[in-house]
């Protein structure tokens, strides 16, 4: 007699969007990853980061806009992955929805948390690369480190927090992460 294995159920773009407007998700190759609230920590470096770039691209007069999480992203339309990046970058405005954003943003930063580590590392890492976003950076407090890929050039830097760090999607846009550093020290 043949043993039946247990189907895990996978979920959908519509399941996703069901959800409870308090809970924080992602949905991932069909399967829902619930999200804690993120540490204090977590989010002085998402509202450095976020004026940083908003700050840089206005005075640019920028047509890019900057969203911090949460914020939908459907990297494909496969209906089976909606993430939300901690701070995504999106300069083509007819990828903006009521939504989110509908395809790759241009670039994506993650703040490692205790809880998000293996997904930010390595999960998200292919997704973002394989659906078409420009550079991602990965954020990580614990280790004061900062690993940027950018998928265009096919390059990889690593970087403290005692660096201060160029986008490439930009030509004169630098981070100083020893800003960031002063204020977790404070």
């Amino acid at each position: 007699m043949a043993q039946s294995l247990a189907q895990e159920k996978l979920y959908t773009e519509a399941d996703y969007y069901n959800l409870p407007e308090n809970v924080r998700a992602e949905l991932i190759d069909g399967r829902i990853y619930y999200q804690s609230a993120p540490s204090r920590i977590h989010q002085e470096i998402l509202n450095y980061l976020n004026t940083e770039i908003n700050i840089y691209i206005r005075s640019k007069d920028g047509k890019c806009r900057v969203y911090p999480a949460p914020f939908a992203v459907k990297l494909h339309q496969d209906k089976k992955n909606i993430v939300e990046p901690d701070i995504s970058v999106i300069c083509d405005p007819d990828k903006l929805t009521d939504k989110g954003c509908s395809g790759a943003p241009d670039w994506i930063i993650e703040i490692v948390s205790p809880g998000s580590r293996r997904i930010d590392y390595f999960t998200k890492l292919f997704k973002y690369r394989t659906a078409g976003v420009r550079e991602y950076w990965i954020v990580d407090p614990d280790k004061k480190r900062i690993t940027v890929y950018d998928f265009e050039s096919e390059d990889i830097g690593d970087y403290t927090f005692s660096d201060s760090v160029k986008a490439g999607i930009y030509n004169n846009l630098y981070i100083n992460f020893a800003d960031i550093a002063d204020l977790l020290d404070s």
